[in-house]
Formats: C-alpha cells, sequence, structure tokens
C-alpha cells in the first residue's frame, strides 16, 4: 500500500494547490504590496515539466485534485500544453483566475473537462474595480463571467470583503444568484506581508449573515462538502448560492486536507506557514521527494500555523505576499 500524506493530527491530504506564476497583471492593494514584491528569477521558477513532474509525484502520494492558482495562472507562456498534461493525470482540475483573459482558454477547458472556476471579482462597480485593482479590465471581467455562465461552467465568485471599500455590495452580489447557478463566496480580508493588514478593515462572518439575513429573510443552511473551506447558505428560491470563508472569525482547519505548492517549487503546509519546504533542488538533482513530501507534512500546525487566538503581525509578516503564495 501507498504512502498518503497524513499530518501529526490525522488529516488525509488530497488537494494540491500550484502557484504558476507570482506575476499578475492586477495590482489589488490587499494582495500586492503597495511597492511591488521581489518577483522570483526565471531560473528559479518551476518549468512546465517540473510542475508535471512534481505534481504526478503528489497523485502518486493520493492527491485527486488541483487547482492552478498565481499571480495570474492564465498569463503562464503555454498554458495550455500545462493544463492538458494535468487533465492526464486523473485528478480533479480547478483554476482560480482574475477573468482578464479567461475568454482565449473556455475552449481548451471544455475539451480537458476543467468546469470548476473560480474568478476573483471584489466589486460590482467599474469605477471601484479600478481604485481596487489599479487597472481598467472591468468590463472585459464580467463578459467573460457572463461567457463562463452561458457555457454552464461551474463559477464561483471570489469577493474579499473590506470595510468601508465593498461592504455596501454585499446584498448586490447575492442578488446575482437569483437566476443564476452562481456561486458568491465572500471571504474575510487575511494579513500578509505588506497588505496593512488589521481587523478594522474586515468584515466578519457574522456581520455578512446579518447584511443578507436583514434583506432577504431567513436564509437555508447548505449542506458543506468534505473539507469545505466555506460555510455555505441560500436564499429561498434562488438559483444559486453564497458562501463565507471565515478565516479570521471562525477558522475552518479542523478538516484541512490543503497543501500548497509555490511557483518556485517551495511546499508550504498552510496559507500562513511561515517555513517552507523545498520541493525543486531535490527533484532538479533527480532525487525522491515523497519522503521529503511526507516528512514536511509531518510539521503542519493544526491551525492557521499556529495563530490559534489572534493575528500575529511578528508572524504574519514573516510569511510571502498573497501574490507570491498563490491565491
Amino acid at each position: 500500500m501507498k504512502p498518503k500524506i497524513i499530518d501529526n493530527f490525522g488529516r488525509e491530504h488530497t488537494y494540491l494547490r500550484i502557484s504558476l506564476t507570482d506575476r499578475c497583471n492586477l495590482r489589488c492593494f490587499y494582495c500586492m504590496p503597495e511597492d511591488g514584491i521581489e518577483l522570483v528569477d526565471k531560473p528559479n521558477i518551476m518549468t512546465l515539466e517540473e510542475i508535471i513532474g512534481i505534481s504526478r509525484e503528489f497523485v502518486d502520494l493520493g492527491v485527486d485534485t488541483i487547482r492552478l492558482t498565481g499571480g495570474e495562472p492564465l498569463i503562464r507562456k503555454n498554458f495550455s500544453f500545462l493544463a492538458r498534461e494535468l487533465s492526464n493525470l486523473g485528478v480533479t482540475l480547478k483554476i482560480t483566475t482574475n477573468g482578464i483573459v479567461l475568454d482565449k482558454y473556455l475552449d481548451l477547458f471544455e475539451e480537458i473537462g476543467l468546469k470548476r472556476i473560480n474568478i476573483s471579482l471584489d466589486t460590482l462597480d467599474k469605477a471601484k474595480s479600478v481604485f481596487i485593482t489599479k487597472r481598467d479590465y472591468f468590463g472585459r471581467i464580467m463578459a467573460n463571467v457572463c461567457e463562463c455562465l452561458k457555457r454552464g461552467f461551474d463559477i464561483k465568485l471570489n469577493v474579499v470583503l473590506i470595510n468601508d471599500v465593498n461592504d455596501d455590495e454585499i446584498n448586490d452580489f447575492i442578488r446575482l444568484t437569483e437566476s443564476e447557478h452562481l456561486d458568491i463566496k465572500f471571504i474575510e480580508f487575511m494579513p500578509f506581508k505588506g497588505n496593512e493588514w488589521d481587523w478594522s478593515k474586515g468584515v466578519s462572518e457574522q456581520r455578512i449573515l446579518d447584511t443578507v439575513s436583514e434583506e432577504f429573510g431567513k436564509l437555508t443552511k447548505l449542506e458543506d462538502p468534505a473539507h469545505s473551506t466555506s460555510r455555505n447558505f441560500r436564499v429561498k428560491g434562488y438559483k444559486g448560492s453564497f458562501g463565507i470563508v471565515s478565516t479570521v472569525t471562525n477558522p475552518f482547519c479542523a478538516g484541512c486536507n490543503r497543501i500548497r505548492l509555490t511557483a518556485d517549487g517551495k511546499m508550504k503546509n498552510c496559507l500562513f506557514a511561515v517555513s517552507e519546504t523545498d520541493l525543486l533542488t531535490p527533484f532538479r538533482k533527480g532525487s525522491s521527494i515523497q519522503p521529503v513530501i511526507l516528512n514536511s507534512i509531518k510539521e503542519k500546525k493544526f491551525s492557521r500555523d499556529g495563530m490559534d487566538l489572534k493575528m500575529d503581525a511578528d508572524h504574519y509578516e514573516q510569511n510571502r505576499s498573497m501574490t507570491s503564495i498563490g491565491g
């Protein structure tokens, strides 16, 4: 029997998130520090062949789901080749994207059976979108969201809520679910290196629920999928649904089955993990990385890399910025 990726709390890890690049064509202030980031030198970035090879090692250890992230994954050169090769590994393939160039790949996604697409969209207002992202791609993104829904993809809109920025749009997003099979994923503002986080900017799970309930009445609590990072709900009679990722106020770490692989080949056991395990160097040397993976997962903390009671600035400022980790 082949070994599985199991931590010291008995959690089996079957979900791998791979950052294809630390580059992005947006500059969202909660993700990208104001003065930018120090990009990884190209020779230290995993090649497409290395991504495929390392992914095979994880699949051999029981990983059955791979999500492609960035930066922005769709700006990675020769993305189509990579997606086709990963789709042949027998896993459920997913992607998180800002949606700007999504239309160029929808035929490919239909071809390889990639149905689940998360699109980062923090506002339904064009002017506010420019403020958040520092770029003007709102019209293109919205057109691609509509095209995805038209083609029948399973779409989630990732909405990072920030007080006095987009918290007044909660119910506007909910209304999108009335006539579309669409999932809205509200995400509490999380701290990373350089994003000037403090919880006064945050919007809690309870506040979101109170806001939606006040407008739409009693909500239907949906059954959350195994290992779900969100608690999920539906307005009565609506086709779509919404979920809340409450990383700050109500962590969901007990059932975590996720591992992250950065664009430079570092394994992170947690989004907030300061320590990283280098897989790319031994892989390039021809050494087996499976023992490295299995040993690394034993170092995983139970919750938020040990930040159980509070978000500790001394801790998260030692982490990478969000765009460097992978969304």
